[in-house]
């Protein structure tokens, strides 16, 4: 599965099995142009089919490969040229965004399908044995101008397509997809689905008080991509112990880092830390696909590289704050999963540690503490941040969202700003702590 997921941000798997199917379908139509009797195209056919000589045919395959191949030349050095300006002004983690485009993969992928197309049909072209006339595959020939109209069309859509992708709304409209979808994937299903809330607290430390304790160490070192739940919770209960990871998604192992305590039996089940570490694949690069703290720190990336002197672009910040807004308050309103995750028997078996709102917020609240002091706008967009994540918190979390508001406040005020950007900034900040510390009905 991680590397089915990774296989998709690849410029290769696309064009791969494009050039695949183009040599299947120059192969199929040779071979039908070869069951079909020349005669048959002279007839009604031959309006639909334009006939073209042996000479005509190699003259014009020649030249739509090497028209498709300088194309793609210059689609993939454009291409390269974005990837290279997106990863310099706004981060060198928004170049997956690029690159899992299926858009760009696909254009690619025709461009160079059709010029591998037109190679194998020109090369079908020649004088059959015991024959006077060569052979020319009249369907392929014109299945090759119609892959050309094709690629002259997506040549114009890309050219327009790559033009709206580095638009800073389109990137950080990916980015808060992302997160909105991991958001969505993540906490309505529950880790801890079957725990009671209310006892989690128990019923893990009951579940951990359990000795001898052994460690799953990790093989070599990477970020966790994913953590396989139902297969970890499999393993568990076939081996009867209790599995308690050391890591989540993000997190970043060292070789012979602990991934997970086995609680349980004196003697380690055969199999058990290799099924472990099979269901907690390490990657080079974090991935969004469960990280949900990877998919927050590409948006407050965007806004901290907006805000460095050499870029001084707050409305850019403004708007991935926005982005941000939306997937932390769709956090706010979803129930907190459990760290336990139970057997039929209402047994303990897993306990995984998961990223928690306050987590995020801290993050994005302690990066704008240190960048955005000087953008008045900024600072109230911020807090306007804290306002919508609020609207949908409770108890704990919303006393935690106040007690960041007032610390990125007094650091705004240290900073000496104008009296009136001091104004603005505490009257906002006294609307939201106002309605953060009001309690909202259960």
């Amino acid at each position: 599965m991680a590397a089915l997921l990774r296989l998709r941000e690849t410029f290769w798997l696309v064009p791969g099995l494009l050039c695949l199917l183009a040599a299947g379908l120059a192969q199929g139509l040779i071979v039908l142009d070869g069951a079909v009797d020349s005669d048959a195209w002279q007839g009604q056919a031959g309006t639909v089919v334009y006939l073209v000589g042996a000479d005509g045919s190699r003259d014009l395959l020649s030249a739509i490969a090497g028209s498709m191949l300088a194309v793609a030349s210059t689609t993939f050095s454009i291409t390269i040229a974005v990837l290279a300006l997106t990863s310099s002004s706004y981060g060198p983690r928004l170049v997956r965004n690029f690159m899992a485009d299926r858009g760009n993969q696909v254009v690619l992928g025709t461009y160079v399908a059709t010029y591998l197309y037109a190679l194998l049909v020109l090369r079908s072209i020649r004088t059959l044995d015991g024959g006077d006339e060569p052979f020319v595959p009249q369907l392929a020939v014109n299945g090759a101008v119609l892959l050309a109209v094709v690629s002259i069309g997506l040549l114009v859509w890309f050219i327009h397509h790559i033009s709206d992708s580095i638009q800073v709304w389109t990137l950080a409209g990916r980015v808060h997809g992302e997160l909105r979808t991991v958001v969505d994937d993540l906490y309505p299903e529950q880790l801890g689905d079957g725990a009671d809330p209310h006892r989690t607290g128990e019923l893990v430390a009951a579940a951990l008080a359990s000795a001898p304790v052994t460690t799953v160490r990790a093989s070599r070192g990477g970020y966790v991509l994913r953590v396989s739940s139902d297969d970890l919770l499999e393993r568990a209960v076939a081996a009867d112990v209790v599995l308690e990871l050391l890591v989540r998604p993000g997190s970043y192992v060292v070789e012979g880092g602990g991934l997970a305590r086995v609680h349980g039996p004196a003697a380690e089940p055969d199999g058990l830390a290799d099924g472990v570490r099979r269901c907690l694949p390490l990657a080079a690069a974090r991935s969004p696909f469960q990280d949900v703290e990877f998919a927050t720190q590409q948006l407050v990336e965007l806004a901290v590289r907006a805000l460095s002197p050499g870029t001084n672009d707050p409305y850019t910040a403004v708007n991935a704050l926005d982005d941000l807004s939306d997937g932390l308050a769709a956090m706010a309103r979803r129930r907190m999963p459990s760290p336990a995750r139970l057997d039929d028997d209402g047994a303990v078996r897993v306990v995984a540690p998961a990223v928690v709102l306050t987590d995020l917020v801290d993050m994005l609240v302690d990066a704008m503490r240190a960048y955005a002091l000087d953008h008045p706008d900024v600072v109230i967009r911020t807090i306007d941040v804290l306002d919508r994540v609020g609207d949908g918190a409770h108890g704990t979390t919303r006393a935690h969202l106040a007690g960041q508001l007032e610390l990125l406040v007094a650091h705004f005020e240290r900073g000496d700003p104008h009296p009136h950007d001091a104004a603005r900034v505490r009257a906002r900040a006294s609307t939201v702590l106002g309605r953060l510390r009001t309690p909202v009905p259960t």
